[in-house]
């Protein structure tokens, strides 16, 4: 169930610590706030002059009160805002907002102190929200411990910016979206972003959840808590575009970025990843409604042709469909429309709607009841014959035809679950209002309202996370050929080998199995960079001229001798396992061998991965076709693949003490798969 945090949303008393009437001060603006609860609840304001703030009496301490304070809201200099917590949980406070600032973004003495309380605070069976952070509020409770007033409705914000909410409260307006929560989540010492996210996703109140993060404390954490949410889940998050700080020793890491670890957990966790505070109010407003669509096929409406083409466009970029409607819908609206109307898809209404704007409702309706549909975009110039200033030029009555066909096309909505979206040129006009009060999303950009039907389309991928196995014992030494036993051992074949040092071992291992050989210098970074790797030699004395090339170039310390692969019928993959210090280990599954990184076609996912979704993922690939065999070539063995990739992902999962763990290539033929190739980094 998670912590119990109802004494930070619902608490039965409130004290401002630091309340102050200096508008200058934060104590000045929570103190404002807080007692707008009207009676809801006790509020205390907090000033060690005592006298008044707002013009009520102020108390010099919490002590003073003389009752228990439930909340306590400490809003103090640094320098006393230890003492503050200590009274605050001495006067039975179950939750405390700590607005002050200077701990853990200071440096390591801030942090050391930070965790000090945080410590004596669990210790008291309290819950603290920041430090450094700027308040909360709850409109379903009637809380504001915030500096500013949010707008009631469904949405939950926790969001590691203040600013960030007062601009998302801007946006979210044209919408009639409202918030019924905001958390400021400030350093995160005690109550974390995923404990807040529990809690929303419990409360009755929150429809959606949106999140804006810098960084996560516990991103595996975070993703399956938003996994098992039961509520969209709409991220908003920083920094992601840049690769990884450390020098990365593999391919894998060579490949992964945080953007690629970002976009992979929240594809698990079915979250909604967006770039902007624009794109998180258009997907929370397509959300709003709890419509998901049943499929990705898009039926387009316009009245004029110029928009219903570029609408299309925009839905397709945005991965949905916009397939031609099958005759039966096609003879219904050729029947309701004039000749010149195209009813293909994009349905053009091709000027009729100035005429009859009754024609526009005729036509969703058979959009949303058509069977080959699953959503609908109408698109164009409706709003404006009733809009101010709009062109239509057909005067009161046209106007008055838009609106009533506006009331109409929200009652064939109210009657179907399939996802209406509106791109208008007039998104604020009288018409268009009626639409968004009936729930029907409405965007003055095509892009805006083709990403809002995305967000409403089904995944192609199972959500939930794959639990992390328990621990193995500890892989001791990451080298090539220890690597390789360790994954034998876990299930993954790879051909005969033998470690050799010298000529006489080398030809040793010649009478164990037969050539064509491949000759590897061991304990280099990049053998095949670094000239270490020798294929396709054809018996022992081409193995030994080989050898003595190498050795007298390289002077590696040892040598394997391996059974040559037969590529001919095959197709090279990379499978690799990157540890993410916030969100533990994350596969990457894609096209290997030397065309690894400047083809980079790679798909990432949260490990361990099971082999149904492993299979999911190779499908995904741009060159998922080579699988399935092109000129004459056969088709691999893709189950064997994706039971392959379970194993490797599930050896990296359950050993934490690996860094990177790469196999590449992973040869994929008709009958089977072989490791050709291996690479382990430890931590």
């Amino acid at each position: 169930m998670g912590r119990d945090l109802s004494a930070l949303f619902d608490p039965v008393s409130v004290a401002v610590v630091g309340a102050s009437d200096d508008p200058a001060k934060y104590g000045h603006a929570i103190a404002a706030q807080a007692v707008r609860a009207n009676g809801r609840r006790p509020v205390h304001l907090v000033n060690r002059r005592g006298g008044t703030v707002l013009g009520r009496t102020a108390t010099p301490s919490l002590r003073a009160i003389g009752e228990p304070v439930d909340l306590a809201v400490v809003s103090v200099p640094a320098a006393g805002f230890e003492a503050a917590v200590d009274e605050a949980l001495e006067c039975g406070a179950r939750a405390i907002v700590a607005i002050t600032a200077g701990f853990a973004e200071t440096g390591a003495a801030g942090r050391a102190r930070q965790h000090a309380v945080a410590e004596r605070v669990r210790a008291a069976g309290a819950v603290m929200v920041g430090p450094n952070c700027l308040g909360l509020a709850d409109n379903t409770t009637d809380l504001f411990l915030a500096s500013d007033t949010f707008t009631p409705g469904g949405v939950a914000l926790l969001s590691q910016s203040g600013n960030l909410a007062l601009e998302l409260q801007l946006r979210f307006h044209p919408h009639g979206l409202g918030f019924s929560r905001f958390v400021s989540l400030g350093n995160q010492a005690d109550v974390t972003l995923v404990d807040l996210l529990a809690d929303c996703a419990r409360h009755e109140g929150t429809r959606a959840i949106a999140v804006y993060a810098e960084d996560f404390a516990d991103g595996r954490a975070f993703a399956e808590a938003a996994s098992v949410a039961g509520k969209p889940v709409v991220l908003l998050t920083a920094g992601r575009g840049d690769a990884s700080a450390r020098s990365a020793q593999s391919h894998t890491g060579a490949l992964t970025t945080s953007a690629d670890v970002v976009a992979a957990a929240c594809r698990d966790a079915g979250v909604e990843l967006v770039a902007t505070p624009r794109e998180l109010t258009v997907v929370l407003a397509s959300l709003a409604g709890g419509r998901r669509a049943a499929g990705r096929r898009v039926a387009v409406l316009t009245d004029g042709g110029g928009h219903g083409v570029i609408a299309a466009d925009a839905v397709e970029a945005a991965g949905l469909a916009v397939p031609e409607l099958e005759p039966p819908t096609q003879l219904l609206l050729r029947e309701a429309l004039w000749e010149q109307s195209a009813v293909g898809n994009p349905v053009d209404l091709a000027g009729m709607g100035e005429q009859a704007p009754g024609s526009y409702a005729e036509t969703v309706a058979a959009l949303l009841a058509a069977e080959e549909t699953d959503a609908v975009l109408m698109t164009g110039y409706f709003g404006g014959y009733a809009a101010a200033g709009g062109l239509g030029g057909g005067g009161a009555t046209l106007a008055e035809g838009e609106q009533e066909a506006a009331r109409l096309i929200a009652a064939h909505h109210r009657v179907t679950a399939k996802p209406l979206v509106v791109q208008s040129m007039y998104p604020h006009s009288p018409s268009c209002r009626i639409l968004i009060s009936a729930g029907i999303p409405v965007f003055g950009a095509t892009e805006d309202a083709a990403r809002a039907l995305a967000a409403t389309a089904p995944t192609a991928y199972d959500i939930g996370l794959t639990p992390l196995p328990r621990a193995a014992g500890p892989l001791r030494e990451s080298g090539y050929l220890e690597t390789r036993r360790a994954l034998e051992a876990a299930g993954l074949p790879f051909p005969a080998a033998r470690e050799v040092r010298d000529e006489g071992e080398l030809l040793a291992a010649t009478r164990e199995f037969a050539g064509p050989y491949v000759l590897k210098a061991l304990h280099l970074l990049h053998k095949s960079d670094a000239g270490g790797v020798a294929l396709g030699l054809a018996d022992p004395d081409e193995l030994l001229a080989a050898f003595r090339e190498m050795n007298a170039r390289l002077g590696a310390p040892a040598y394997s001798v391996e059974a040559m692969a037969d590529l001919s019928d095959g197709v090279e993959l990379i499978v690799g396992v990157d540890r993410d210090p916030r969100f533990g280990p994350v596969a990457m599954v894609g096209l290997g061998g030397v065309l690894a990184e400047p083809l980079r076609d790679v798909m990432f996912t949260l490990a361990p991965v099971p082999a149904d979704r492993a299979l999911r993922l190779l499908r995904e690939l741009r060159t998922a076709a080579l699988l399935d065999g092109v000129r004459g070539r056969p088709a691999v063995d893709v189950t064997a693949a994706a039971r392959a990739i379970e194993t490797v992902t599930a050896f990296a999962a359950a050993h934490p003490e690996i860094a990177e763990l790469e196999v590449n290539p992973l040869l994929v033929r008709p009958t089977g798969v072989l490791a050709l190739d291996s690479r382990a980094v430890l931590a």
